[in-house]
């Protein structure tokens, strides 16, 4: 998450620097929700309702670990051994 400093124009205006939008994917024309906290403010995208681009949500989750392989995201899940795993600890 970036953080950066911005000035309060004579006119109350401020200028979302390019790092943030591309970081929110904000793009021009992005409704957005102003919500004065009591530290200050809280800026939030109205999400749209209908006709929501799949590419927008590219890059949205990030994994900082290693890559998994296809075989180990594919491989099944036994949740019988989970659940097995459990009962165990709470007896």
């Amino acid at each position: 998450m970036s953080v950066v400093t911005i000035k309060l124009s004579s006119k109350g205006q401020i200028v979302i620097p390019k790092e943030i939008r591309d970081e929110l994917h904000w793009e021009a024309g992005t409704q957005l929700s102003l919500v004065a906290t009591g530290s200050g403010v809280s800026l939030k995208a109205i999400s749209a309702k209908t006709g929501r681009n799949l590419g927008a949500l590219i890059g949205m989750l990030k994994h900082d670990g290693s890559p998994i392989s296809i075989e180990e995201l594919c491989k099944p899940v036994d949740v019988r051994a989970d659940w097995e795993k459990s009962e165990q600890r709470n007896k």
